[in-house]
């Protein structure tokens, strides 16, 4: 099984985190949004893990590539990195790393996490993975027959058809008719809303005789944007919660821990109740604070401070009060 990745986009909606840091790196519950989702897709995908292609923009840096090539790594894949140097939609991005589409496929866009509760039937034609949603006009969304087989995608619709959104993680038993069906696309120039949709590939695979089946998951995260990203982070304690989070490195003094917590190595907590639903990044110290709901990178030192529903970057320095609180790296509030 290959695994293709597109992760090019800044992630502007997570400013300011993401002007130091890609967004599919930041962490959640103490490991990157792309590396918990090669973890979860590993669990449900029932085989070995190939290759795993990661198609970012050339300003992410050499060490952002070695980290995801560890991450590849850790699933037992071998990490491959690709350049999206032009934003020309979701077929675009996914033929930046055509010579993995072969056999059977995985596409995840890593923007997205997800809770399932089944294995993958790699005997099907493909796998298009959906959730349930209130508001289907701002998705892809898709129609099923009696049979559950897959009738229509529609992008975005503007009248109701489904409310069955599109949660952008994909399988495709033959990598190479949807290479061709997306390079289809481009060469003819066949554009929706301006950009070559992977949803226009898919209804031409369909009427080529390939037969989609839902893949519906218990639950759907999103990490847009900072409150997404929060509740994401708590959501994801809330799974794990039966884990050893707590590094046995932390220094707790006169401090009271409320789980569901990550706390990474080296972290110092005097006189400070943390929790629930906090993730703490290494080498960080806090002292005569409480915290709760909040995200806080590496490195950073919080005094005397009450907060929620927060992020805090890397190397980051904050005293006083918030119940909304968006801190980029190496800023510091007192």
């Amino acid at each position: 099984m290959n695994i293709i990745i597109p992760m090019a986009g800044r992630g502007t909606r997570l400013r300011p985190h993401t002007l130091t840091v890609p967004k599919p790196l930041m962490p959640i519950a103490g490991k990157p949004i792309v590396q918990r989702l090669v973890e979860d897709i590993a669990k449900v995908c029932n085989t070995s893990i190939d290759k795993i292609g990661f198609i970012i923009g050339r300003d992410f840096g050499s060490e952002v590539e070695e980290d995801l090539k560890k991450i590849a790594s850790s699933v037992g894949g071998e990490g491959h990195i690709y350049y999206q140097d032009e934003k020309l939609g979701t077929a675009h991005a996914i033929l930046c790393a055509q010579e993995l589409l072969a056999g059977n496929v995985i596409v995840a866009f890593a923007d997205t996490l997800f809770r399932a509760d089944f294995k993958m039937d790699a005997s099907k034609d493909g796998i298009i993975w959906v959730q349930q949603v209130d508001d289907p006009s701002a998705f892809g969304v898709i129609k099923v027959d009696e049979d559950q087989i897959i009738t229509d995608f529609v992008e975005k619709p503007e009248t109701f058809v489904s409310d069955l959104a599109i949660i952008g993680i994909y399988y495709f038993k033959d990598g190479e008719f949807l290479k061709k069906e997306m390079q289809y696309l481009i060469d003819n120039n066949i554009k929706d809303k301006g950009e070559f949709q992977l949803t226009n590939a898919l209804e031409n695979m369909k009427k080529k005789g390939a037969k989609f089946s839902p893949g519906q998951v218990s639950e759907w995260l999103d990490c847009g944007n900072k409150d997404a990203t929060v509740y994401t982070n708590k959501r994801y304690l809330e799974f794990i919660k039966d884990s050893d989070l707590v590094a046995k490195t932390v220094q707790k003094k006169n401090s009271v821990i409320i789980p569901p917590v990550f706390i990474g190595e080296n972290v110092i907590l005097e006189n400070s109740v943390i929790g629930p639903h906090v993730s703490i990044g290494e080498n960080t110290i806090i002292k005569s604070s409480v915290i709760q709901n909040s995200i806080i990178q590496t490195n950073s030192e919080v005094n005397n401070a009450n907060f929620k529903n927060s992020i805090l970057g890397n190397f980051v320095s904050f005293e006083g009060k918030s119940d909304d609180l968006s801190l980029g790296d190496y800023n510091s509030v007192q």
